[in-house]
C-alpha cells in the first residue's frame, strides 16, 4: 500500500475521524478485514457479518498496532467512520489504483478456471517486474480491493480476478482498478440461476472487455462462440487464444501423460515453443493458452512462457490437488467448487488418470442453477454413472436429480458395456464426514477416487478423511 494519513483517507472515503484518531499518523498497510492479521501500521476494515461482528474487534486490532479503523459506526478505538464500509473500501481502493501508473492491470474472468489461469498469469508477469495478485479467489466487491491495496510505487503488475453473480458486478470492479488488458475464458454455466441463461452470463463476463480502453487488448477465447462475440463490444484490440487453428495464441500436437497432464506445442506469432504442463486436466490447457496470451501481451518471450508454465504447479488448493497415500491410492482434490462444466472437466480428467484403474467418486448435488438445476444435476449424476465408475457416493441434500442421473446413467453403461461387468455401488450421505467413512472401506491399493462438489458441502474434508485413511 502507499501510505496515506488518515486526514487523506477520510477525504477519499467521506468520512469523520473519531475516538481521538491522529489526522497525521500514517497508515502504511496492510489493510485488513481479519483483526488476526494485523500488523503494526494496518488499518483495520471492521465489517459487520452473519457470524461475528468486527467492530467488537476495534480496540483489539489497535492494541495490535493497526493506526485505526475504518468502520461503520463509533468504535472504542481511533476511526474512520463511513456511511458504508464497503463502499469505503472500494474508494480507498480506486484512489490507490490511480496512484499508480507505472503498473499494467490485467484483469481475468469467466465461468471456470479464473484462479488457475490467475495464478499462472501472476507467475509470468512476475518474470517481467513485480506483481500482486489475489490469494486464492478473492475476486468480489471486498477482496478485489483488499487486494489492489496490497500494490505499492513498485508494483509493475496488478492481475486481478473479477467474479459476478449479477449484471453490474464485474463493470463495478473494472472501475476500482481499470484494466488495460482484459482475459475472458469462457461462457459456462456457473450460476446460471442467478443470472437465468448463458446469454445474460455473457453479457456480465463481457462488461470486462468493454471497460478496457482503446489502447487495451481485449484476450479471447477463440473456442467459445459466446467469448469470440464479445470483440464486437470493446474498441480494444483483440488478441485470441485456444484450441483453434485460427487463434493467435494456440496448442498444437497436444497430448496427456499417465496422470492426466497435457503436453503442447505453445505457437505465437512470432514463434512456438513445447510446454509440459504439471496441472492436472485437459481443461487446464486453456487456462494456460489464456495465461499465455497475456503474458505475450506484455512482451514476454514465447520461450520464457513456456518454460515458466512447464514449471508451474497448482498455487491454490483444494483445485484438482491430486495426492497418492501410501498404499497407492490417489485422491484427487478438486473440491473448491463446482458448475456443470467443470463436473464434466473433473470428470474427464479422472477418466485420463485413472485408466486402467479403479475409480470412485464423491460428488454433490450442484447449487445456483436455478429452473434448470434438476436437469443439470440428473445429467451431472448420469455422467458419473455411465463414466464406468465402481463406486459414487452422493454427499449432502437435494441430492435425488444426482442420484436418478447416476443410476439411470449406470443402466446406460450395463446396457453398451461388456457382459457381466459389475454395475457402480451408488450411496448417498448426509455429509463430507460421512462420505469418507461410507468410502474408506472401499478402497483398495492402485484405486483412484474424485472429491468434486460446490463450495458448501466442504468436500475437501472429505479429501482429507480419506488421505487420512479414515474407513480403513
Amino acid at each position: 500500500m502507499i501510505p496515506l494519513p488518515l486526514a487523506r483517507i477520510a477525504e477519499i472515503t467521506s468520512g469523520a475521524l473519531s475516538g481521538m484518531a491522529d489526522p497525521r499518523a500514517v497508515v502504511r498497510g496492510p489493510v485488513v478485514i481479519d483483526s488476526r492479521a494485523v500488523e503494526p501500521g494496518s488499518l483495520f476494515v471492521a465489517f459487520r457479518g452473519a457470524r461475528a461482528d468486527g467492530h467488537d474487534y476495534a480496540a483489539q486490532a489497535v492494541r495490535d498496532g493497526a493506526v485505526a479503523v475504518l468502520a461503520g459506526r463509533p468504535v472504542e478505538a481511533p476511526a474512520v467512520i463511513v456511511p458504508d464500509t464497503t463502499a469505503a473500501l472500494a474508494a480507498l481502493a480506486t484512489a490507490q489504483a490511480a496512484s499508480l501508473p507505472k503498473a499494467t492491470v490485467i484483469g481475468v474472468t469467466g465461468s471456470a478456471g479464473k484462479t488457475t489461469t490467475k495464478d499462472l498469469l501472476a507467475r509470468l508477469t512476475a518474470r517481467v517486474g513485480p506483481t500482486i495478485a489475489p490469494a486464492g479467489n478473492h475476486n468480489n466487491e471486498i477482496g478485489h480491493p483488499l487486494t489492489v491495496l496490497k500494490a505499492d510505487a513498485a508494483t509493475r503488475y496488478l492481475v486481478l480476478e473479477l467474479s459476478a453473480r449479477h449484471i453490474g458486478h464485474i463493470a463495478d470492479l473494472a472501475r476500482i482498478a481499470p484494466p488495460s488488458i482484459g482475459v475472458v475464458l469462457n461462457v459456462g454455466t456457473a450460476h446460471l440461476g442467478e443470472f437465468g441463461g448463458q446469454e445474460a452470463i455473457a453479457k456480465a463476463k463481457g462488461e470486462l472487455v468493454e471497460a478496457l480502453p482503446r489502447t487495451g487488448v481485449a484476450v479471447l477465447n477463440a473456442d467459445d462462440p459466446l467469448v469470440r462475440a464479445m470483440a464486437a463490444r470493446t474498441d480494444a484490440r483483440t488478441l485470441t487464444f485456444g484450441r483453434s487453428e485460427h487463434a493467435a495464441i494456440r496448442a498444437e500436437d497436444v497430448t496427456a501423460d499417465e496422470r492426466g497432464r497435457a503436453a503442447f506445442t505453445l505457437r505465437t506469432p512470432s514463434g512456438s515453443a513445447p510446454v509440459k504442463l504439471r496441472l492436472y486436466g485437459g481443461h487446464a490447457v486453456s487456462n494456460a493458452l489464456a495465461a499465455a496470451a497475456a503474458a505475450y501481451e506484455v512482451g514476454l518471450p514465447v520461450v520464457a512462457i513456456a518454460e515458466e508454465l512447464s514449471a508451474a504447479e497448482p498455487r491454490s488448493r483444494w483445485r484438482m490437488e491430486v495426492t497418492d497415500r501410501p498404499d497407492g491410492v490417489t485422491i484427487v482434490n478438486d473440491a473448491y467448487n463446482a458448475n456443470p462444466d467443470s463436473m464434466r472437466a473433473a470428470f474427464e480428467a479422472l477418466a485420463v488418470l485413472g485408466r486402467g484403474r479403479r475409480r470412485f467418486a464423491v460428488i454433490a448435488s450442484l447449487r445456483e442453477l436455478g429452473e434448470e438445476s434438476a436437469a443439470l444435476n440428473f445429467e451431472t449424476g448420469r455422467r458419473a454413472g455411465a463414466g464406468g465408475l465402481a463406486g459414487i457416493v452422493v454427499a449432502g441434500p437435494d441430492a435425488g436429480p444426482v442420484l436418478e442421473g447416476a443410476r439411470a446413467g449406470a443402466e446406460e453403461a450395463q446396457r453398451s458395456g461388456p457382459p457381466g461387468a459389475p454395475p457402480p455401488h451408488i450411496v448417498h450421505v448426509p455429509d463430507a464426514a460421512a462420505a469418507a467413512a461410507e468410502l474408506g472401506p472401499w478402497l483398495r491399493p492402485g484405486d483412484v477416487v474424485l472429491v468434486k462438489g460446490p463450495r458448501a458441502m466442504e468436500l475437501e474434508r472429505t479429501a482429507e478423511l480419506l488421505l487420512e485413511g479414515a474407513g480403513r
